[in-house]
C-alpha cells in the first residue's frame, strides 16, 4: 500500500471515529449512560455496548446471565443480555483485555424526561426567579433508594453524537434530587410507590428551547410541510450578531451597577443560539441514549414555540418529534406523556392557546397522554411553583397508559357540538363522576358564527354536556374554551381533573 493511500485511510478512520470515547488500541470502555447505580429496563433485552480494540472479545455477566461478542473493525461492540424482572441491586461485569465492574445496578422502569425549563426546573428551583412549592421539605424527604437519577449536561451538536458529556447515574438523595427535574422527580416518586419497582429517571432538558431543536434532521426533512422550520432558523441565526452585541452591552451595564452598589438592571432573556438550531439538541442530548431501553417519555415543552412565527407550525412539529423519537429508539410506540403548557400572561397576542390546541390534537397519535395545567399555573411567572400536581397528573397518565390501571387520567375532553336553536350543546369524553364547575358559574366559553368573531358565552352544565349561548351570536357555529394566554377556566370532572382548552374550528387559527 503506497504512503498516500495509507494517509487517506488513516484520515478516514479518524473521521469515522470522531466523537467515540474509545479509540483503537484502547481498553474496553462504556458510554456514560452505562454506569454504577443505573436502572436497566425490566422485561426487555438488556443492551450493553461500548468500545474496545478491533476484534477484541468482550463478555458480560449480570445476575447469572452471560453473553459475549467481539468488537468490530472500528472498535464498537454490542451485546444483549436476556430480559430480567424487576429487582437488584446486582453487579454487572464486563471483560475484555481489561475488566469493568458496575455496582448497585437495579432492574426496573426507565423514563426519559425532556423538554424546556418547566421540565428542567429542579427541586431547588431557579435562583431569584422561581421556587418549587414546599421545596425545603421536599428536598429533605428526597432520599429514595429505589429511584436513580441521570442528569444530562446541556450540549448542542451539528451531528449525532455517540456519547454524552461525562456523567453518571446516582442514587436519589436530598443532594442529588435538589439539582434534578422536579416534575420528573415527583412523577418517578409516585410511580415507584405504586408499582413497587425501581425507577430510573433521565433528565435531558434545556430551558428556552424549541421542539425543532429536539427533532432529528431526518425527522424534520421527512415532511415538506416542516420546511418553514429552516426558514425560521435562518432568520433567527441572522439576528445573532445583534443579539451578541446586546448581551455585551447588558454585561457592561451590570458591571457598572455592581461597581456603584446598585441593583442590577432587568434585561430581556436571550436564547442560546446553538440550542435553537434544528436537530442540535436531538444530536447531543437524545441520540446518545437511543441504544438504552426505556419504558417511555415524559415531555414538558412548548413555550418557546408559542410565538406568532412558530405557533402554527407546532401542530406539525410536535407529532413529528414523537414519531421521530420512536423511529430512532426502535422500541415501537412507547408511551409518550406530555404536559400542556400552563396559563401565563405572555403578551398581547394570544399565541399560547395555539400551542395548547396543537398539543390537544396530538392526542390523536397512538399511546400519548396529556396533563392539563391551566388551573395550576402562575399567570405572572412562566415557571409555576406547583410541580407536584404536574408530576401527579403525568403519573396518572402513566398508570393508565403504561401500566394498564383502570384509572381516569384526563379531565373533560371536548368531543363534538350540536346546534339547538340559538345555542350550542357540547359533549365531552372523560366525564368520570360528572361535569362540574369550580365556582358559581362556568367560565371561559366563547362562541362565533360563520364570521368567526368570537364573543363571551353563557354556559351551564346539563348532565354530561354543556349548553352555551350568546345573544350577540344568533346562529352559532364554532365554540372555544380557555382561548387566552392566561385563561380563567373552571370546568372539571368528578375526579377533580380540569378540562383542556380547545377550539371546535377545523384548522387552528393564527394569532
Amino acid at each position: 500500500m503506497n504512503s498516500t493511500r495509507r494517509v487517506c485511510l488513516a484520515g478516514l478512520t479518524a473521521l469515522l471515529l470522531a466523537g467515540a470515547p474509545a479509540l483503537l488500541l484502547a481498553n474496553v470502555t462504556l458510554p456514560a449512560i452505562l454506569s454504577s447505580h443505573m436502572v436497566v429496563q425490566r422485561d426487555q433485552p438488556i443492551h450493553l455496548w461500548g468500545w474496545a480494540n478491533p476484534d477484541e472479545k468482550v463478555s458480560a455477566e449480570f445476575n447469572g446471565a452471560q453473553r459475549s461478542t467481539a468488537a468490530g473493525k472500528l472498535g464498537r461492540w454490542d451485546l444483549f443480555l436476556p430480559p430480567q424482572s424487576a429487582g437488584g441491586p446486582y453487579a454487572l461485569t464486563i471483560k475484555g483485555e481489561n475488566a469493568i465492574q458496575l455496582e448497585d445496578v437495579l432492574v426496573g422502569d426507565v423514563w426519559f424526561a425532556s423538554g424546556q425549563s418547566n421540565m428542567e426546573m429542579p427541586l431547588a428551583g431557579f435562583p431569584n426567579s422561581a421556587v418549587v412549592t414546599n421545596a425545603a421539605e421536599e428536598i429533605r424527604n428526597a432520599n429514595q433508594p429505589n429511584i436513580r437519577l441521570l442528569l444530562i449536561h446541556k450540549k448542542a451538536s451539528d451531528f449525532p453524537l455517540v456519547d454524552y458529556e461525562p456523567t453518571s447515574w446516582t442514587a436519589c438523595t436530598a443532594e442529588t434530587a435538589a439539582k434534578f427535574s422536579a416534575v420528573a422527580y415527583f412523577f418517578g416518586k409516585q410511580i415507584a410507590e405504586r408499582e413497587h419497582v425501581p425507577i430510573g429517571l433521565i433528565d435531558s432538558t434545556w430551558g428556552g428551547t424549541p421542539a425543532e431543536a429536539w427533532t432529528s434532521m431526518a425527522g424534520l426533512a421527512a415532511d415538506s410541510s416542516l420546511m418553514p422550520v429552516f426558514a425560521e432558523w435562518s432568520s433567527f441565526s441572522s439576528q445573532q450578531g445583534e443579539t451578541a452585541r446586546l448581551i455585551e452591552s447588558e454585561k457592561r451595564e451590570d458591571e457598572a451597577a455592581r461597581k456603584a452598589n446598585q441593583p442590577l438592571p432587568k434585561h430581556n432573556w436571550h436564547p442560546d443560539a446553538a440550542s435553537w438550531q434544528p436537530a442540535a439538541l436531538f444530536n447531543a442530548m437524545v441520540a446518545p441514549a437511543l441504544d438504552f431501553h426505556i419504558k417511555g417519555v415524559i415531555w414538558y415543552q412548548g413555550e418557546s414555540n408559542a410565538s406568532a412565527e412558530r405557533g402554527n407550525l407546532y401542530e406539525k412539529v410536535f407529532p413529528a418529534l414523537i414519531a421521530d423519537w420512536r423511529t430512532h429508539w426502535h422500541q415501537g410506540d412507547f408511551p409518550f406523556l406530555f404536559v400542556q403548557i400552563a396559563n401565563f400572561k405572555a403578551g398581547s397576542l394570544d399565541t399560547w392557546p395555539i400551542v395548547r390546541e396543537a398539543q390537544r390534537r396530538t392526542l390523536s397519535v397512538a399511546n400519548t397522554a396529556m396533563a392539563v395545567t391551566t388551573d395550576i399555573g402562575d399567570p405572572d411567572n412562566v415557571h409555576p411553583a406547583n410541580k407536584q400536581d404536574v408530576g401527579a397528573r403525568l403519573a396518572l397518565a402513566a398508570r393508565k397508559l403504561a401500566y394498564g390501571e383502570d384509572v381516569e387520567d384526563s379531565g373533560p375532553a371536548y368531543r363534538e357540538n350540536a346546534v339547538e336553536g340559538n345555542d350550542l350543546r357540547l359533549w365531552f369524553d372523560h366525564t368520570a363522576g360528572g361535569l362540574l364547575a369550580k365556582g358559581d358559574v362556568l367560565k371561559g366559553f366563547e362562541i362565533a358564527g360563520d364570521d368567526r368573531h368570537f364573543m363571551h358565552a353563557e354556559a351551564r352544565i346539563e348532565g354530561n354536556s354543556v349548553l352555551v349561548s350568546c345573544d350577540g351570536v344568533p346562529h352559532p357555529k364554532f365554540v372555544r374554551y380557555g382561548w387566552a394566554n392566561a385563561p380563567v377556566v373552571n370546568l372539571y370532572n368528578g375526579q377533580g381533573l380540569p378540562a383542556s382548552p380547545f377550539t371546535s374550528e377545523e384548522r387552528i387559527p393564527k394569532p
